[in-house]
């Protein structure tokens, strides 16, 4: 598995800005994206727009982070505080 962090350009909101991601967590957002019927830029222009601290990067993988937590504990059938991102984007 590659952990390196790359650098990747999106446009969002008209402006083009760059974000360093892990394969992993970029196919997680593309996912993510596809399953909402959004766009990548869509999304991450959302994350961006709500964000409230911290680095794009950093909103991006608690973001993906948080959905799939949210997943595990709907399979799991046990309730569970959702994680703050995964709540306003749902």
């Amino acid at each position: 598995m590659d952990t390196a962090v790359k650098k990747r350009s999106i446009v969002i909101g008209g402006h083009k800005t760059s974000i360093s991601l892990e394969d992993s967590f970029w196919s997680c957002l593309k996912e993510i994206a596809n399953a909402r019927t959004m766009n990548l830029s869509e999304l991450v222009g959302l994350l961006d727009s709500e964000r409230q601290n911290g680095n794009l990067s950093s909103a991006i993988r608690v973001f993906v982070l948080d959905h799939y937590r949210t997943m595990a504990d709907t399979h799991s059938q046990q309730p569970r505080r959702s994680g703050a991102y995964e709540a306003r984007y749902t």
